[in-house]
């Protein structure tokens, strides 16, 4: 009624679309034929289950995207097949790849899946194909191709990453993120690197998995560094000064932002009354391969600090006791000196954990002292670790359970 007598071909397409009518499908796909309008033809054409003729009509009319986009997930082996013979045919192996494993025929897809170099689209079918296959031979063909002992080329990390998450490899999973993070580190993106090694992290104790030193150490370094502008802009200069100097004694992690942590460094530990500390840093801007890159805004201030050095040593730092063997440790020490443990850092302030103040994120688990926690959630502030709201914090009276979990 709509197309023959009242004229009104959208409106008979929306009642096609919401219904699914079969029939009505066959009748919008034959007004569009008339019409002249093959794209619109083929695609009610699939919708009326006549993939079939959708794809000599789209074969023949030279439309077989339209008509690939148009079958999606909901195609027929045998049309899965025509579409990758087709593909192949006409020398488009991503696509030809795709179908073919849609079809099942995981072997012959991977062979042209990886013709296409890093497409991220063909790589991420290659990966889905193998994992699917559960073929060890595709397995190893992947793992050759991916680290270039096929072609001489390793391909981008990130797919390797992919890979080892699919195939629940989270070892190998995180000594890739590992690399990947370095790489991100080395080109300035902290953000990028600490968003992957946390998501690593994360993944690994999920599924009962020890989270590497390597890990656990890269992500430390790289969340101290983030917070410091907070700590900074709360006015917690010693907080932030035993920040910068964490991240300071591991500047090869920070190989494109050495003189402007360095600088940082002299200036919060002078406010903290670090003397001793930021001669040191001083001393190692004042060298050749980083003088030159010394902001003008302070270079007076940082040859002051080098020409005339404070005899005093720093103050000691306060000791707060590990929460593992109650040994006094230096509060931003996070190896105890006594029992050699680990000590979890808080999430806020860098600095480690005590018994009496002690909570975890609700969101990502990850610790912090209550109180500074606490402060965060009645600010409306976001965990700085894993970005979500901070609601329900509870000081956890018995920590030895988090202790020997992690």
């Amino acid at each position: 009624l709509l197309l023959e007598h009242l004229n009104k071909p959208q409106e008979a397409v929306c009642i096609v679309r919401e219904s699914r009518s079969v029939e009505g499908a066959k009748l919008v796909a034959k007004f569009f034929t008339e019409l002249g309008d093959q794209d619109s033809a083929i695609q009610f054409l699939v919708l009326s289950q006549c993939q079939q003729e959708a794809f000599h009509l789209a074969e023949m009319e030279q439309k077989m995207d339209v008509f690939a986009d148009a079958v999606e997930d909901d195609g027929t082996l045998d049309i899965f097949l025509q579409l990758a013979d087709y593909y192949a045919k006409n020398m488009n192996s991503q696509k030809a790849g795709f179908f073919y494993y849609k079809a099942g025929q995981y072997s012959k897809a991977l062979d042209y899946l990886l013709t296409n170099g890093e497409d991220t689209q063909a790589m991420n079918t290659a990966i889905a194909c193998v994992v699917e296959a559960r073929d060890p031979n595709l397995n190893s063909c992947m793992i050759d191709y991916l680290l270039g002992e096929a072609d001489g080329i390793p391909k981008n990390p990130k797919f390797l990453f992919k890979y080892y998450i699919s195939m629940k490899m989270y070892r190998e999973a995180a000594k890739t993120a590992v690399v990947i993070a370095t790489e991100e580190q080395a080109n300035g993106s902290y953000r990028t690197a600490h968003k992957l090694l946390f998501g690593m992290y994360q993944e690994l104790q999920n599924e009962g998995i020890k989270v590497p030193f390597e890990v656990q150490n890269n992500l430390m370094l790289l969340h101290s560094y983030l917070i410091i502008k907070s700590l900074v802009k709360r006015g917690e200069h010693m907080k932030a000064a035993r920040m910068l100097i964490r991240v300071a004694n591991s500047i090869s992690y920070f190989p494109a932002h050495v003189v402007p942590i360095l600088t940082t460094s002299v200036i919060e530990c002078i406010k903290a009354g670090l003397k001793q500390s930021a001669f040191k840093f001083a001393v190692e801007l004042l060298k050749d391969c980083n003088r030159k890159s010394i902001d003008e805004k302070y270079r007076k201030k940082i040859e002051a600090v080098v020409r005339k050095p404070d005899k005093l040593p720093d103050p000691e730092e306060p000791k707060t006791c590990c929460p593992y063997c109650d040994n006094p440790t230096e509060e931003s020490i996070l190896v105890c000196a006594s029992c050699k443990n680990l000590i979890p850092y808080c999430i806020v302030t860098g600095m480690h954990l005590v018994t009496n103040d002690f909570a975890v994120c609700p969101s990502c688990g990850f610790p912090g002292f209550y109180s500074e926690l606490k402060r965060l959630e009645d600010e409306k502030e976001n965990c700085p670790m894993c970005g979500d709201e901070l609601s329900g914090l509870k000081l956890m009276d018995d920590v030895r359970q988090f202790l020997m979990k992690n």
